[in-house]
């Protein structure tokens, strides 16, 4: 066996592999005995059948199998032995030439890709702005209100206003204002807040139940999608409804807020554990304050993403990566899907490789104990989003299944080594903090 690499340029390289007879022929004896085993021929005792017929009738496919196995083996021994760095797997050549049947020497043609050769340097010289959101006062009235508004009671005000919800027979009109028979009807609710006309708006607002309005169907619904949802009418036939509805108002609906009290307080917080508005007040800041810093990690590592994939410039096979996309995705995908999500998948791939270098540069690592902790945490918010509270069993058993499962444990395992490299870069690089409104935080956030 004769083995050599050729690079092409320094981000492709191509490996040869040529075969004579005694590379391979041991390995396809072995596997016609072990077919010959397993065969069962009329006119022969199972595992009886000569080798003969077995060469005749398997033989050829039993040579290409063993001598694929040969070559995986081979490719990825010399790559691993000549700390050969590579993105994705190697691609072999076309083989349409080879006549496995008549041929005894062989040489095979394997492509690869070159990880590309690139420098992270992270100091003080090179800064990220790190964003808060200024929890001001506005912020907090804003969170008091949405408290207030959720732990608030229904009630059925006799006369509508702008936060109320209208429950309402509609029924389409004819030319002569009459109901139209086998016309629109729906019962439906209507809010003041979702009208988009101002006009319409004004006057959903001082009804009384069992009054009637009429609107045009366009001031009511903007969209034909709208019409569509609201009245359960097809959406073509929305597209060209233009008409006169009668609403009929049955119900008025109003979320009364919650009083600033200590009954209000005891409900959030357990009995006693906020004892005054100010005291409620400033633990919602603290709330707000905590809450946000999630965010405000997301951003950062969005821009360290950014600014180090600009800094670094890293260039990758783009011919290789798509050929190998399209050869080793289990759906079948043409060029112009490859091409269409390409830039996102190169981008992420850049960043794994600056994320790597950094990890193996700077000896970071992750333990057993680090990566239970984070699965029960995960659990845990999981828990929370429902409202409920594991127990340690729980925890235990729950998290131990997690990191059974090979997708779910890495999942674990990569963002905690993301998390210790953005807390590398924030001791190493410089930040600058910026306070910003909730609004602008988010703007593009």
């Amino acid at each position: 066996m004769n083995i050599s690499k050729h690079e092409i340029d320094n981000l492709n390289a191509e490996i040869t592999i040529s075969l004579n007879p005694s590379d391979y022929e041991s390995r396809v004896n072995e596997g016609i005995k072990k077919v010959q085993r397993q065969a069962s021929m009329p006119g022969f005792r199972p595992g009886k059948v000569p080798t003969g017929l077995i060469k005749k009738q398997y033989g050829t496919q039993i040579m290409v199998d063993e001598i694929n196995k040969l070559l995986n083996d081979t490719v990825y021994k010399y790559i691993e032995e000549q700390q050969i760095e590579i993105l994705g797997n190697p691609l072999p050549k076309d083989q349409t030439g080879v006549d496995f049947a008549n041929q005894k020497d062989f040489e095979f043609v394997y492509q690869l890709g070159l990880a590309p050769k690139f420098d992270v340097t992270l100091d003080s010289n090179t800064t990220f702005t790190y964003k808060t959101v200024k929890v001001d006062e506005a912020l907090v009235e804003k969170y008091v209100n949405d408290v207030r508004r959720n732990y608030g009671k229904p009630v059925n005000p006799d006369v509508s206003g702008e936060k109320d919800i209208l429950f309402v027979d509609i029924n389409e009109l004819d030319e002569t204002g009459a109901i139209k028979p086998g016309g629109i009807y729906k019962s439906t609710s209507v809010g003041y807040d979702r009208v988009k006309n101002e006009a319409a708006k004004n006057r959903l607002l001082g009804l009384k139940r069992e009054d009637k309005v009429v609107f045009n169907i366009n001031d009511l619904y903007e969209t034909a999608l709208d019409k569509s949802v609201a009245l359960g009418i097809e959406k073509e036939a929305a597209e060209t409804t233009n008409c006169n509805l009668q609403l009929t108002v049955r119900n008025i609906s109003h979320m009364e807020e919650a009083e600033l009290n200590q009954e209000l307080f005891d409900r959030i917080y357990g009995p006693g554990a906020v004892n005054s508005e100010e005291e409620f007040r400033n633990k919602i800041r603290t709330e707000l304050g905590a809450m946000f810093v999630a965010d405000s990690e997301r951003f950062l590592m969005r821009e360290v993403e950014n600014k180090l994939l600009e800094k670094t410039g890293i260039n990758l096979p783009d011919a290789f990566l798509k050929r190998w996309l399209k050869a080793v995705n289990e759906k079948p995908l043409t060029t112009e899907e490859i091409e269409k999500d390409y830039d996102n998948y190169a981008k992420a791939m850049q960043w794994r490789l600056i994320e790597n270098k950094i990890i193996k540069e700077n000896g970071i690592q992750v333990g057993a104990e680090e990566a239970t902790e984070e699965a029960k945490a995960f659990i845990k918010s999981e828990y929370a989003r429902y409202g409920q509270l594991p127990t340690d069993e729980d925890l235990e058993k729950i998290s131990k299944d997690l990191l059974g499962k090979e997708k779910e444990s890495q999942k674990i395992f990569e963002n905690l080594y993301s998390k210790k490299v953005l807390q590398l870069i924030k001791e190493r690089c410089s930040l600058e903090m910026k306070e910003v409104s909730y609004d602008e935080f988010f703007k593009n956030n």
